[in-house]
């Protein structure tokens, strides 16, 4: 009857067990089909977060590109602008002029010849040749706006043909040191730049880049459209305006060149120019209501897989208990030498000592150490050290049978042994046992002897069990001392030699 009783309970335990297990399942399921229904009212605004970054990481870099480039040139304009007001400039052979007032920046790949003109518009010297054609440029929007604007600094044109290919023209005034104006100097940077720079992002379809000059003037986009490049988007579109995206910023809705709606990000670094990323919003949206489809679909597979697997688990209680218990067997044995770890040594001590000082009986502590093994280890190697290691726990583990009794790799290549209930000679003979199985078990390739310090005390309030481990260290190192190979039993408080 008692175990009926008992069959009885442990049936009653796995029944509840399993409905703690069903129920937590349900409770499970509906809370994650409560994120997943939270999720995917979120999505939207996590999908157009998420391009929103994306658009002003693409937008930073373009803008930090044509920045750069764009501060190469105008260093160029400057000097030369600088250079031309100099008295000894005109004194000076053509070809020495032009070393002094051109470096290598500006014949890079992409930038125009850059070029002089003096106040009346006609051009004086060409990086690209020391005897120009004749040419006005006077008329230039660029032209006038430095002649009659003295802090007009950097100017970018309009976008224009300019020496035979589409570019933007650079340009800064020639200011001499009474403040006339002396001329322009200008250089241009190609249409091929742009092209080169766009074609090498990884853009969707109806993706969109914009550059702008501050006037809201289109510099470039892309897609390339010749008859959009130059147009003024307050002409075209006046309550569109960039400038109400602060820098970083978006915005969402129909642009100013056509009506499709798009994610809108605009970047204006350090460079004068201005640039607008658009990503067409049905693209977002497709984007999300792929990644709904697919986490719901996951969601149900998940809700599924957490029905059909919970009884199944409440089956597998019992064995995952036991595997529990293997994984902390594991968690507690050395890897190398099968023997209990450092950690699980300390536990075991601290039990057994707790229980001898309630029991008023002896502990006994065995500190195994293998003797010149580092110079056994740096002359055969650690492989070979490591079998070393393994023939001391073997012969450790055949001495050592009771099963209170607890031995561990201390630590390298020293050993512990507790041995409960022992006095000190049955410690001591337990050490001749082992020390006499390590030097039997040695053969010509790998010769390996021990040293052991022997200690046994019985627990007194206010004793500690380190004071155990501090006597069997000093017993042990008093046999390292005396020669090796032997076992040195700890006295107190003087040691003895045991031969």
């Amino acid at each position: 009857m008692l175990f009926g009783r008992g069959m009885g309970s442990a049936r009653r335990h796995w029944r509840l067990s399993a409905k703690l297990l069903i129920v937590s399942s349900i409770v499970t399921v509906i809370g994650f089909s409560a994120i997943c229904v939270n999720v995917m009212l979120d999505m939207r605004r996590g999908e157009e977060e998420l391009a929103r970054q994306t658009l002003e990481n693409l937008a930073s870099g373009i803008d930090a590109d044509m920045s750069r480039n764009i501060e190469l040139y105008d260093l160029s304009l400057r000097a030369v602008a600088s250079n031309m007001v100099l008295p000894e400039i005109e004194s000076v052979s053509k070809p020495i002029r032009h070393l002094i007032l051109f470096d290598h920046a500006a014949t890079a790949k992409h930038f125009g010849a850059i070029q002089v003109f003096d106040a009346k518009g006609r051009l004086t010297v060409d990086a690209s040749t020391l005897d120009p054609p004749p040419e006005d440029r006077s008329g230039e929007e660029y032209f006038k706006v430095h002649r009659e604007q003295s802090d007009a600094g950097l100017f970018i044109s309009r976008p224009m043909l300019h020496r035979s290919a589409y570019a933007i023209v650079l340009s800064r005034r020639i200011t001499a040191p009474d403040g006339r104006f002396l001329g322009v100097v200008a250089g241009s940077i190609r249409f091929s730049y742009f092209h080169d720079l766009f074609g090498r992002l990884n853009l969707g379809p109806g993706d969109i880049i914009t550059v702008l000059r501050s006037d809201r003037t289109i510099i470039m986009r892309r897609p390339f459209d010749l008859d959009i490049i130059g147009t003024n988007l307050a002409d075209r579109s006046p309550g569109w305006d960039p400038e109400n995206l602060p820098s970083g910023g978006s915005y969402a809705g129909p642009g100013p060149v056509d009506s499709i709606p798009r994610l809108y990000v605009r970047r204006n670094g350090t460079s004068p120019l201005a640039i607008v990323v658009g990503k067409p919003l049905d693209s977002i949206l497709n984007l999300w209501r792929r990644e709904a489809v697919r986490i719901g679909a996951v969601m149900i597979a998940l809700i599924s897989f957490v029905l059909a697997v919970a009884l199944f688990l409440a089956r597998e209680i019992g064995r995952r208990a036991k595997a529990e218990d293997k994984l902390e067997e594991l968690a507690t044995t050395d890897a190398l030498t099968g023997l209990r770890n450092r950690r699980k040594f300390d536990a075991v001590i601290d039990a057994e000592w707790r229980r001898a000082a309630r029991q008023a009986s002896p502990v006994a502590l065995l500190m195994i150490d293998a003797d010149h093994f580092k110079a056994y280890n740096d002359s055969f190697g650690h492989q070979a050290g490591d079998q070393v290691l393994v023939s001391i726990a073997i012969c450790i583990s055949d001495s050592v049978r009771r099963a209170g009794d607890c031995a561990a790799r201390y630590g390298g290549e020293e050993f512990a042994v507790l041995l409960p209930g022992l006095a000190a000679m049955d410690a001591l003979r337990v050490a001749e046992t082992i020390r006499l199985k390590v030097e039997g078990s040695s053969d010509q390739h790998s010769i390996s002897t021990v040293s052991i310090g022997v200690a046994s005390l019985t627990p007194v309030p206010g004793m500690d069990w380190t004071g155990l481990v501090n006597a069997a260290d000093k017993a042990l190192y008093a046999a390292k001392a005396s020669g090796r190979n032997q076992s040195v039993l700890a006295s107190f408080p003087k040691l003895a030699l045991v031969a």
